[in-house]
Formats: structure tokens, sequence, C-alpha cells
């Protein structure tokens, strides 16, 4: 996820459960493109124990080339293209889900890549731009190029994250594809993530926000689906989630009140676990130092630290208003592992 998935948070996931492996944030690549030294920290600092894999956005195959080459040099698990992100100003310049408009650019695209990628390549992708009319026209070139694991995001670039989710959409790419499945979008809970798995057929699930409002969640998925007991976290173990969070995001060089704002980014979707009228999102928004923003999360989650936290999000209590209203669409992608 972009602005997510940096090494501090990678580090925090391990702690509570990591997934089985990771996608960087999104390396942007054009012309005068070099790799982001905080994301190639994220590959080259990995103590994870989980492989990570490079994950490209771009159309310019010369440049896409030459960033394949030195992500290479890279103890990367492979290479990743990413054909989802709705943002407008990622599509408009015809990549991220840009590229779904145009079929040829993908089969250009894709047969470059795979020839200069020996190991895994892998690919991301939504079910359409504004229409799924050339889906089937991709999943055969996702086979033509060989792929080796396609995550699906099921729903259209235009959609977002507002509308619900195709799993259908999936479970035909799963039907159709040779290499595995992932299947994405509103992995909400270790249930769900058991359900979407039977509908669809998938070899898997990929799961973004939902990891940031419960950290927990790939434990409690390997859990489930093991047969076992599922952790349970209370409000006490939120509590010290978030300060972990804080305290492994902070720097030196961010100003304290640039770091609370970095905060409620991550705290808009745990908030949604805490309570159903969305009093702790009211509250933390409102807070503008340390010292408040922790009196805050004291006063919601302390005061009672043996509650359970909501195992799903509550119904109506939105993260980010103007991404999951119909309003307009986000900057931030679900692609965490």
């Amino acid at each position: 996820m972009q602005d997510v998935t940096d090494l501090p948070f990678m580090r925090l996931m391990a702690h509570y459960g990591a997934p089985d492996y990771f996608f960087t944030e999104f390396l942007r690549v054009h012309a005068q493109s070099r790799p982001e030294k905080h994301i190639v920290r994220s590959i080259v600092e990995n103590r994870t124990g989980r492989p990570v894999f490079a994950q490209l956005i771009g159309e310019e195959i010369p440049h896409m080339l030459r960033t394949v080459q030195e992500l290479l040099r890279l103890p990367v698990a492979g290479i990743d293209l990413n054909m989802g992100c709705p943002a407008p100003k990622i599509y408009k310049k015809n990549v991220g889900g840009g590229l779904l408009r145009d079929p040829a650019k993908i089969d250009e695209l894709l047969g470059a890549l795979r020839a200069a990628v020996p190991g895994l390549f892998t690919v991301k992708m939504r079910i359409g731009f504004d229409s799924t009319d050339h889906y089937l026209r991709i999943l055969e070139l996702i086979n033509r190029h060989r792929v080796d694991l396609l995550s699906v995001h099921g729903r259209t670039v235009k959609e977002g994250y507002r509308s619900d989710v195709h799993y259908d959409f999936i479970a035909t790419a799963v039907r159709t594809v040779r290499c595995p499945v992932l299947a994405n979008g509103n992995v909400t809970s270790a249930a769900r993530a058991a359900a979407i798995l039977r509908e669809t057929g998938a070899a898997g699930v990929m799961i973004g926000r939902h990891a940031i409002r419960n950290p927990w969640i790939f434990r409690q998925c390997r859990e489930r689906l093991a047969g076992n007991v599922v952790f349970a976290p209370t409000f006490a173990d939120v509590r010290e989630y978030i300060g972990r969070l804080y305290r492994e995001t902070q720097t030196a060089e961010i100003p304290e009140a640039a770091h609370v704002a970095k905060m409620k980014k991550y705290l808009n979707f745990v908030g949604q676990g805490v309570d159903a009228e969305g009093r702790f999102l009211f509250d933390m928004r409102r807070a503008t130092t340390e010292a408040e923003l922790f009196a805050v999360c004291d006063r919601h989650l302390l005061t009672a630290p043996a509650k359970p936290f909501a195992d799903e999000p509550y119904a109506g209590v939105i993260a980010r208003p103007n991404c999951e209203t119909p309003v307009e669409s986000c900057s931030l992608d679900t692609v965490t592992a």
C-alpha cells in the first residue's frame, strides 16, 4: 500500500504475525526515475523472514526494463507489475489501472517484462477500467506471457473501493489462468478470507487496508484455515499496537505534528473496529500532539481493556470518507501481501 507498506510497517506486521510474503509500495518508473531509496530499504533491510516482491508502476518499456535490471541486483523475491491502482492521478497517466484500457499495450509490456525477469514475475490487476470488456482478453495474455502469480481485485478501476466486490470474476480468473490466483478486495477478517477462498477457488488472499486495522489478520487466517482457535484481540492489545506503531514509524526528522498526522492515516482504519458510533475516530482526528493522541487512545481503549476488538469493521464507520463514498476514488491501494 502506497505510503504504508514501508520497512517499519513490515516489521510491525512480522511482529504480530507476518503474511507469507510482502509487496513493496510501487516504484514509479519513468525517464527520470530511480528506485526510491525508502522502498529499496524495505527490500535490502528486510529482516521479517518473509520474501519481498518489488512492485512497479509504469508503461515505458525501456525504463521499466532498466528498473528491473537495477532491482534484480537486490534480494527481491520477484518483480510485480501493478495494473490495478485506481487513483485518478495514476490512471490518467495510463499506468496502474489505466493500462486495463489497452490490451495491446499490456501484451507488449508483459512480453518485455517476462523476457527480462528470469525468476518470479507477478501481476496485480482489477477486472477492468470502467467495464469488464477486456477482462478475458487480458487473462489470455497472463497465460501467454507465463505470469507466475496473478492477484485480482474484484472491482473495476472506476468502482474504486465503493462497490460490492465481484468475486465471480475472480473465480473466472482461477478457472482461466494457469498460475495461482490471489483474491483481493474486502478481505476484512479470517472468516471472510475463508469464505472468499471457498467462493472463488483462489490459492490465497491478498490483504491490504484491513491489515492496518487488524495486524493479527494474517495469523488469524492461518489459525482458521488450520482449524485452530483464532486469536481474538482486546482493546488492550489494540492500545499496545498503536503505541508500537507510533514508535516504529517515528524518526528524528519528522516533527511531532507531522508524525501525529501520519498516525491518523493508520488510526482511521483502526477506529473502524473500536466503536460503532465512530466516537474514537471523531476524537482522534482532532488530536494535534502526541499527548493528545494517546490521551484519546487511553480514554477509548483502556477504560475497558478486556473488551473484544471487533472482528469486522463496524458498518457505516468510514475510514476514508472521500474514498469510500460515491465522491471519488483514492490513492491508497489494496496491495499488501
